[in-house]
């Protein structure tokens, strides 16, 4: 129907407005033709009056706010490119399923489960302010709106147990998959939760994102901790509206990937079926809440109005689906139940849609006039405070470690788990080979044996479902350590650091937080093992990460008070800290010598103030800067110096690689006036790209110099030496940073 051919009036000769798009004209006609014949007999079953009339008012609701939004840019030159949620509105009957308390991560089409969740929380009582308000304030970017305080256009609101999620891939469902399974786990540790025990967690998404690996992941993880004997009470919600961007989905292909799992209970369900959703959902939900046994709801949607504000369905689809689509309208079946329910009639709908689009409209404007974020410093405000790690005063080793000295890096990091977990209820330690085998490496040896298999265990072989765990446990009151068992293989979910983990706070406004620490085992040098997937030296990808706290320990006497900074910054600020731990020093005792010992520890070394960089040496030739790897042959290569050339150095060991700790640097460098990066990372996007910029913005005048591995990947055994940087190099470019005609 074009714009010259819609009706003035409707069938009951009620004048319409002049300016009703295709859809809003189609569905007005509909209702103006409803009488209570025209609705089935078979649709008619004893239903709850008031179900259905808060399912109406919320799908004609989040209808009315996405043809509001396309208004405001049309005609006011106001909002953002949006995604919209006409069609999908049957996920009204999703929320109306659960309790208000149930934690949920919608999908950006999940605007009817928003306002039915928000009156459905007025009905019992709970104050959680005005879904029109709320989404129009997202749509505007305005600072007033409740969850994102204009960051995005989110769903969330705490007061409604929604949990704010930005994907559009479905990379939310892990999260919704390890909150399901916090439960559990929850409840064998004695923690205190988030959430009621008997929770059920609700995740939404799309057609066509049930095809990207993190769906698929998630979705197998599931079924797989179902199969094991495990809880997991989650329901996926599949909204199917046939399409994907301007992609068809191949027929029936949702049904026949999910329906055939044995650990999973596939629920079909149509949305243009009000009457059979209000009776089979809550069905599915109580039978989840009962049993732990996850769902998977396949719910059938259209789509209006095209993908997203920008879009021109026109160009992609036909005019002639296009009108079947309109025959579909979910609202139009809920307006027919509740004329058949005798709660209104037609002329009633026809006239509340039209006054409620009006006050809508309006309301919108008044909204525009409300403050944006300012500055940046305003922006940046939710994770500003995030990255300052500050030391925790009395954090010592227990009195248990007594005597015990000589610990490599490997014993200390396993010596302060322990110490960790004892202190703290509710911390976890899991990942691939953590539990019964104790970690490729030993690192998690007797952990399982000493606190039991409900804190320290073995997960599945997907680094997806394992950061998930992380992220869905740590919203509910835990306190998680996640082992990725080697850097490379952190590339498979690094979404789930960046997207989800550290947005979190960000997207919230602080008001949700996932604290935890990642351990990864990190760089390259190992000898006799690998190849890439073992030697991985590139962690670019995690230092323009916003947020995100870098810890990389080079020295056993570090290892330990890092690792307790890390776990305390993330219990008092929600932080997400990377623990990236130096393989090939796992078990290395000496440093120069052998038998020197000088590259192990005890309680009486260990370093007191873990935070900044620390200094080794009080050369006044040159200031070598390194960590991990690095700091090890830096430390080599200065005795090599100062024996061989009677150079007199000083090694800065970074330890913390974001925030980077350039006030110190700035001090260590003008001690000297020479500066040597020795860079175990790539030459492109390494860390010491960072320290010389940082270091020349913030006014070095010195020379500088950098070495750092080559932009290759390791190759195996000896031929990843010639790739990587070792002492002879560092020994090389400090000569020539001090005598430059020499070199």
């Amino acid at each position: 129907m074009s714009t010259t051919d819609r009706p003035a009036e409707a069938a009951d000769g009620t004048v319409l407005p002049d300016d009703l798009d295709p859809v809003e004209a189609s569905l007005l006609q509909h209702l103006a033709e409803l009488t209570p014949r025209t609705v089935h007999g078979s649709d008619r079953p004893a239903i709850d009056r008031m179900s259905a009339a808060t399912l109406l008012e919320a799908q004609i609701t989040s209808r009315l706010i996405d043809h509001t939004a396309r208004w405001l840019r049309r005609e006011h030159n106001l909002g953002h490119y949006t995604i919209g949620s006409a069609g999908h509105e049957a996920n009204a009957a999703v929320a109306l399923a659960l309790r208000p308390t149930d934690p949920a991560l919608l999908h950006y089409r999940s605007g009817g489960f928003y306002v039915a969740r928000s009156l459905q929380a007025a009905q019992t009582g709970t104050p959680a302010g005005d879904p029109v308000d709320d989404i129009l304030r997202g749509m505007l970017a305005r600072a007033t709106e409740p969850i994102a305080g204009g960051r995005h256009k989110v769903f969330g609101n705490r007061a409604l147990s929604i949990i704010p999620q930005t994907s559009t891939i479905a990379s939310h469902l892990p999260r919704a998959v390890g909150l399901a399974r916090s439960f559990e786990l929850g409840q064998a540790a004695g923690a205190a939760m988030s959430w009621p025990a008997d929770s059920v967690v609700v995740c939404s998404f799309g057609d066509g994102s049930l095809n990207h690996s993190t769906a698929q992941g998630a979705v197998n993880w599931a079924a797989q901790l179902t199969h094991a004997g495990h809880r997991v009470p989650v329901v996926f919600v599949c909204e199917d509206n046939g399409i994907g961007l301007s992609v068809p989905t191949t027929p029936s292909w949702v049904a026949d990937s999910i329906a055939g799992r044995s650990t999973l209970d596939y629920v079909p369900v149509d949305g243009t079926g009000p009457a059979a959703m209000l009776a089979t959902l809550p069905a599915v939900v109580a039978e989840v809440r009962r049993t732990g046994r996850p769902a998977f709801v396949h719910l059938e949607t259209v789509r209006y109005l095209g993908h997203a504000g920008t879009d021109v369905e026109t160009a992609y689809r036909s005019a002639a689906a296009i009108r079947h689509d309109l025959d579909r309208d979910p609202i139009r079946f809920t307006a027919e139940l509740n004329v058949s329910c005798g709660t209104c009639g037609p002329a009633d709908l026809v006239d509340w849609y039209l006054d409620l689009r009006t006050t809508i409209r309006s309301r919108a404007i008044e909204l525009a006039d409300e403050p944006a974020l300012a500055d940046a410093a305003a922006v940046v405000a939710p994770i500003a405070s995030m990255t300052e790690v500050k030391p925790a005063p009395g954090q010592r080793p227990d009195s248990d470690s007594a005597g015990l000295s000589g610990r490599t890096m490997a014993q200390t990091i396993n010596h302060t788990l322990a110490e960790l977990l004892e202190r703290r209820p509710e911390l976890l330690a899991f990942g691939e080979d953590v539990g019964r085998k104790g970690g490729v490496y030993g690192v998690t040896r007797g952990l399982q044996k000493r606190f039991g298999p409900d804190r320290v265990f073995d997960t599945i072989l997907d680094e997806q479902s394992v950061l998930g765990l992380a992220l869905g446990s740590s919203l509910n009151g835990m306190l998680p350590i996640p082992e990725i068992q080697y850097l490379a293989y952190l590339h498979n979910a690094e979404d789930q650091l960046r997207g989800e983990a550290a947005t979190l706070a960000f997207f919230s406004n602080g008001q949700y937080h996932n604290p935890m620490v990642v351990r990864v085992a990190s760089y390259a040098y190992q000898r006799g093992f690998g190849g890439h997937f073992h030697n991985d030296n590139s962690v670019a990808v995690l230092r323009d990460v916003p947020g995100l706290v870098i810890a990389s320990p080079g020295h056993p006497d570090d290892a330990g008070p890092m690792l307790r900074a890390c776990v305390d910054h993330a219990a008092s600020t929600g932080a997400v800290c990377v623990y990236l731990e130096p393989i090939a020093l796992y078990h290395t005792t000496d440093l120069h010598l052998p038998d020197d010992q000088l590259w192990t520890t005890d309680d009486n070394r260990e370093v007191l103030d873990p935070t900044g960089a620390r200094v080794h040496g009080d050369g006044t030739d040159l200031t070598i800067v390194s960590w991990a790897n690095g700091l090890h042959r830096s430390l080599r290569a200065a005795k090599m110096l100062a024996d061989g050339h009677g150079v007199s150095v000083r090694v800065v060991d970074l330890r913390w690689l974001s925030p980077l700790p350039i006030d110190q640097l700035l001090e260590e460098a003008d001690r000297t006036g020479r500066l040597l990066v020795v860079d175990e990372t790539r030459r492109t996007g390494g860390v010491g790209e960072g320290v010389v910029a940082e270091l020349v913005a913030a006014g070095f005048g010195g020379r500088i110099d950098r070495i750092a591995g080559d932009d290759s990947f390791i190759p195996l055994g000896a031929a990843a030496n010639h790739v990587l940087v070792d002492e002879s190099d560092i020994v090389a470019a400090a000569l020539a940073a001090i005598d430059p005609a020499a070199g």
